[in-house]
């Protein structure tokens, strides 16, 4: 079922939006529609976010993207990263990650700022003439990152790196891959350090990791592979891994918003054509507390995110509240869309159905840019931590 007319993201949430991100919200939503759930041909996906000019988004305008708010030149909005994504999160989740990923391989760039040509290859990232790729994830070295085994050696100017990367998103379409290796073992994972490899580089061999949905996810095998630059120095690999997390973790939780919302217009556009036992089911009140539990924890989540995107926009410090928005958004959307499939029946397990397919989508956003378990641990490491401040201030008095 097509979705309904009224698909905006920013009017119900007016407190955490500008006009200009109102704007963008307006400009968004035509070429997010013309997208379908069902197109799985990356090329085209890229070519319809180009068209969007979204991926100036991704970029502070200071580094030629574009800003929509004057006095912060030198930074991404955040807010307007989720609204983009729970656009496409709604209509064509692989273009969601596209463009996600564009954002994650691209961003130590943005971090770091000291490289001669970084400029010009951020603008490519802006026009889409480049697409990146985020290589952290290996397969001994997932959430606990300093056990990466990827190793970089000095080669007179340059570097080679030998390691693995696994579940990379936008392996085979990437022009780029960001890459984490340790530069120097003598310093544990302080000598991690972050590096661009070219896709046609020397001892790169790529291969795709089929997965429950057709995205462009694979494996980057690095032998010997000559990087194009380090980006940094020795040693700051964590802290531009972390920082780009930091920065598109928000925009996750935004993501799976948008698959909900999808799922929950479905499931009313189901129940009130449906008709069983003389009458539709939306006249039931089982489903209609289905539909008021499902509509709940949606409202809920995208509190959730908005706020801890506006305030990343605003210069707070919001690990916690972004951790809460992730994790909550994503556990939220795998339950609302189960609730859709099962308002559906037996078509809701059909293939070619919106909420089947949703059903396969949503899953990998508990697990990737950090598991809800990370998230719980980020979250209760907070909370522990004010609990001793305060304990510790009340004994110094």
């Amino acid at each position: 079922m097509a979705p309904g007319p009224r698909n905006d993201v920013t009017s119900s949430l007016p407190m955490f939006f500008s006009e200009a991100h109102r704007s963008l919200d307006r400009e968004v939503m035509p070429h997010a529609a013309k997208l379908s759930m069902f197109d799985h041909d990356a090329a085209a996906a890229v070519s319809s976010l180009r068209a969007a000019s979204v991926f100036s988004l991704l970029v502070p305008s200071d580094l030629g993207g574009r800003a929509l708010d004057a006095a912060r030149t030198g930074s991404i909005d955040v807010r307007s990263l989720c609204v983009v994504r729970e656009h496409l999160g709604y209509h064509a989740p692989m273009a969601d990650s596209i463009f996600a990923v564009q954002g994650l391989g691209s961003h130590a760039l943005v971090l770091d700022r000291s490289g001669a040509d970084h400029k010009a290859l951020l603008a490519d990232v802006v026009s889409g003439k480049r697409i990146g790729a985020f290589g952290l994830t290996e397969p001994e070295a997932g959430s606990d990152v300093g056990s990466m085994r990827a190793a970089a050696t000095k080669d007179g100017d340059s570097w080679k790196i030998t390691g693995e990367k696994v579940f990379i998103s936008n392996t085979g379409i990437a022009d780029h891959y960001i890459v984490f290796a340790n530069a120097d073992p003598s310093l544990g994972k302080k000598g991690i350090s972050a590096f661009m490899v070219e896709k046609d580089a020397a001892g790169l061999a790529l291969s795709q990791v089929p997965i429950s949905v057709p995205h462009p996810l694979g494996r980057v095998v690095m032998k010997d592979c000559r990087a194009r630059m380090m980006i940094g120095e020795i040693g700051h690999g964590m802290r531009l891994a972390l920082g780009t997390l930091d920065v598109f973790r928000t925009s996750v939780g935004a993501a799976a918003c948008g698959m909900a919302r999808r799922a929950l217009d479905e499931a009313i556009s189901r129940v009130t054509s449906r008709v069983q036992f003389g009458a539709p089911l939306a006249e039931k009140d089982l489903v209609r507390a289905k539909l008021a539990d499902m509509a709940t924890e949606l409202a809920a989540a995208r509190l959730l995110v908005y706020r801890a995107a506006w305030q990343k926009d605003h210069g707070e410090r919001a690990s916690t509240e972004v951790a809460m928005a992730k994790m909550y958004a994503t556990e939220a959307a795998q339950t609302i869309i189960d609730s859709a499939v099962q308002l559906h029946g037996g078509l809701g397990v059909t293939t070619g159905s919106v909420v089947e397919q949703l059903y396969r989508e949503i899953r990998p956003l508990r697990i990737y840019e950090g598991t809800t378990e990370i998230q719980k641990l980020i979250i209760g490491a907070a909370l522990t931590a004010r609990t001793d401040t305060g304990e510790k201030a009340e004994k110094g008095r």
